[in-house]
């Protein structure tokens, strides 16, 4: 299960009375830093936007490729850990609305985490130091340090000794 805090609305859904829940100017100023940090290649330049700007936890030496997608709403829930690459196009959420209420969660990304394009990460998800998650995953939960994880439904495709195992063969050979 996902950890995220759960708030019910009423009348219209969620998503109608999102100005009840952040500004209407968090979410712009937002918006523009995310679109800037999406198009630029330079790492550090776009680390620091996340880090000032959203109030992101973002490490050391970590990478964020282009056009990803960090929340809007609640950057500031987003956690990255130092030498993490985020791949291309990768949705990080932090909320979701859905029609009789709202959640929001963290979001903890660890050290030396490889993240493919194409993923989405869902509010309230920990993905676990040195864990390996393929392209196109929905990660719907939690990832386990040092595992490798695929898919939608996200699946264990290595575990954390099935890894070890492959690192070692693969430097042995």
């Amino acid at each position: 299960m996902r950890k995220t805090e759960r708030f019910p609305v009423e009348h219209a859904n969620s998503l109608w009375q999102i100005y009840k829940t952040v500004s209407f100017w968090k979410v712009v100023k937002n918006f523009i830093i995310i679109q800037l940090a999406r198009y630029t290649p330079f790492l550090s330049l776009k680390n620091s936007l996340y880090r000032i700007f959203l109030r992101m936890q973002v490490g050391k030496q970590t990478a964020f490729a282009l056009m990803v997608v960090p929340d809007v709403m609640f950057p500031e829930k987003i956690s990255v850990g130092n030498n993490s690459i985020i791949g291309y196009n990768t949705t990080i959420l932090a909320h979701e609305y859905l029609i009789k209420e709202y959640r929001i969660g963290n979001v903890i990304i660890g050290d030396n985490v490889l993240i493919g394009a194409n993923t989405t990460i869902l509010p309230g998800v920990t993905i676990g130091d040195r864990a390996v998650v393929s392209a196109g995953t929905l990660v719907h939960k939690d990832v386990a340090p040092g595992t490798f994880v695929g898919g939608n439904p996200m699946q264990v495709i290595y575990t954390k000794k099935e890894m070890e195992k492959r690192e070692e063969n693969n430097f042995s050979e």
